[in-house]
């Protein structure tokens, strides 16, 4: 019998290996440059997540993003809306309306000159990043039957098809 390959061509693996650290790159240079060019953390999040989505499609279930870990997931999620929330309480005992820079700004157009934005879009980036891989994870495993499988309708259409 033949062996079950995963995922797809040696060529699109092959390219993915390359590419997928263009976009990952891509995606951070996005959050970084978010509060100079537009973009930010909303942007960079969805194609940092894009790049996994990218290894999860070309390498299937046993690829480099193998259980695709759901709990760190979940943590990353988490810390994201943790440190949003940090820096407004931050700003508000510091005696400022909450979500205020508390952060000395930079000189005009250079790259640390916003004060908690970048650390704002770095929170943004973690939550949109692993929220967006989390959707495709589980629909993922609805259209591949891990959980489609147990429905009652399921059930019902194997017995109408009988």
């Amino acid at each position: 019998m033949a062996e079950k390959h995963s995922g797809m061509t040696l060529i699109v693996k092959t390219i993915t290996r390359f590419t997928v650290w263009l976009i990952l790159l891509y995606g951070i240079f996005l959050m970084i440059h978010g509060h100079l060019t537009p973009g930010g953390g909303f942007v960079g999040g969805l194609v940092v997540a894009l790049s996994f989505i990218h290894m999860k499609l070309a390498f299937g279930k046993k690829g480099p993003v193998k259980g695709s870990g759901k709990t760190f997931l979940h943590a990353l999620d988490s810390s994201g809306a943790l440190l949003f929330l940090g820096i407004g309480v931050a700003a508000f005992f510091a005696g400022l309306p909450f979500l205020s820079n508390f952060l000395p700004k930079g000189k005009l157009f250079d790259l640390f000159s916003a004060g908690t934005i970048p650390i704002l879009n770095f929170a943004i980036m973690l939550k949109v990043g692993a929220a967006i891989f989390l959707v495709f994870i589980a629909l993922n495993l609805y259209e591949h039957g891990s959980k489609a499988g147990n429905s009652e309708d399921s059930k019902n259409e194997k017995r109408e098809g009988e």
